[in-house]
């Protein structure tokens, strides 16, 4: 499967609720904003690990570069 922004973009959203979800990339990097409650009181970590959850194994066989950065919805409107 070729990996794409909306491929990875569609995994995530599948996979948790998102208040506002967008990802970026050139076919090999990749960067994934991503805004949860489900971040609420979860450490940076914890946020990331929930995220790469949504991926599976594509993580490990397909997408070899992600950057995350995670936001509640508070402190997204806080930005």
């Amino acid at each position: 499967m070729i990996v794409t922004p909306d491929s990875i973009q569609h995994d995530i959203a599948q996979g948790m609720t998102t208040e506002y979800l967008v990802v970026s990339g050139d076919g090999r990097h990749f960067e994934a904003v991503v805004v949860s409650a489900e971040f609420d009181g979860l450490s940076r970590v914890r946020r990331h690990q929930r995220v790469f959850q949504t991926l599976g194994e594509r993580m490990r066989d397909e997408i070899h570069a992600l950057s995350i950065k995670t936001y509640t919805p508070q402190e997204w409107a806080a930005r």
